[in-house]
């Protein structure tokens, strides 16, 4: 199948209508991967309608904190201090991103990080969709082991030089990207494009502590306040248990979410709501199911689930499920 694909991708074939009219591969490495970490490096890779490369373009970022694992992106605090601030390359980082889609390597993460920042600098990222490469890797049926990135490289025949290095990685995605979307466009398969909100609501709560003013350590800085999350009305049923596969989903069991998803995260949760599931902030003992289409991903969700013996579906699994949820039982 994949030698049909790679055969039919490279050859003269009518290009979707469809897809988009190109594409900002992204890479940002960062102080840690809280919701109040920042960005300290970007790279930006512009690819055409059909994924050849156009430009690229990479910039390290003042985080204005101390700059967290040293050890996995190799960027210190005294190579950071003379960076420009987020606010000051807001602009061209903007020109890399218009009027394209957004590619990343589980993409819900660089977006939120760059919406965060574009919400500090009082300015919203001109992107409205983005894609992510797991979730394009999966509607291929690539045969990988994981979904790391480099493993994605390696199917490719793309080689990693300096991994963690954002204008790298940006590379060997945007090298990745390429044959993927054409083997895409071959099969008339749909790309799995979800909306990119910017976040709209900003408040600093206290003073920015700057790069080197380690007082708490990595991990402790807590100095703004972000938007809650909404809030969703009680579940009216008991938990029934866990989900057994191969049977039906049950009103009131514990659902929870983990990672990227091609439908828009909320709107999943609002299905999941309104077919009578409860929606889980948290793993648990009592969580009835993980819905995550990267249960190697290593993410706290993921690892809280393998240690409570929580079963776990991807999305399309899930959505299958949702179409004939068992009523509670009575009484």
């Amino acid at each position: 199948m994949l030698e049909d694909l790679a055969t039919a991708a490279s050859s003269p074939t009518a290009w979707p209508a469809a897809y988009p009219q190109g594409y900002a591969v992204v890479d940002v490495e960062t102080t840690g991967l809280a919701r109040d970490d920042r960005i300290i490096s970007a790279g930006v890779y512009r690819l055409d309608a059909r994924g050849e490369v156009e430009d690229h373009w990479y910039t390290l970022v003042n985080p204005e904190r101390d700059p967290g694992p040293v050890w996995i992106h190799g960027l210190t605090s005294d190579v950071l201090e003379g960076a420009p601030l987020f606010k000051d390359i807001a602009e061209e980082f903007s020109a890399r991103l218009e009027g394209r889609v957004l590619v990343a390597h589980n993409a819900v993460f660089d977006w939120q990080m760059i919406a965060r920042e574009y919400a500090r600098a009082e300015c919203e990222a001109p992107v409205r969709q983005r894609l992510c490469t797991i979730a394009l890797s999966k509607e291929l049926g690539l045969p990988l082991p994981n979904h790391k990135l480099e493993t994605l490289a390696a199917h490719f025949g793309v080689v990693q030089q300096r991994a963690h290095h954002a204008l790298d990685d940006a590379r060997v995605l945007a090298e990745a990207f390429r044959p993927s979307l054409r083997a895409a466009a071959a099969e008339g398969v749909r790309l799995p494009l979800h909306e990119c909100r910017p976040l709209t609501e900003w408040t600093d709560q206290a003073a920015t502590p700057r790069i080197g003013q380690q007082s708490g350590g990595y991990g402790s800085y807590r100095a703004t306040n972000w938007r809650p999350s909404r809030r969703r009305p009680a579940c009216p049923y008991p938990n029934p248990g866990r989900y057994e596969e191969g049977r039906q989903l049950k009103q009131g069991m514990r659902v929870a979410f983990s990672g990227d998803t091609s439908v828009e995260r909320d709107l999943l949760e609002d299905r999941a709501v309104e077919a009578g599931l409860h929606v889980a902030t948290s793993i648990s003992r009592l969580t009835s199911l993980l819905v995550t289409n990267d249960p190697e991903s290593g993410t706290s969700k993921v690892v809280k689930a393998r240690q409570f013996g929580t079963p776990v579906v991807d999305e399309a699994a899930f959505g299958q499920l949702l179409g004939d949820v068992e009523p509670a039982s009575e009484g």
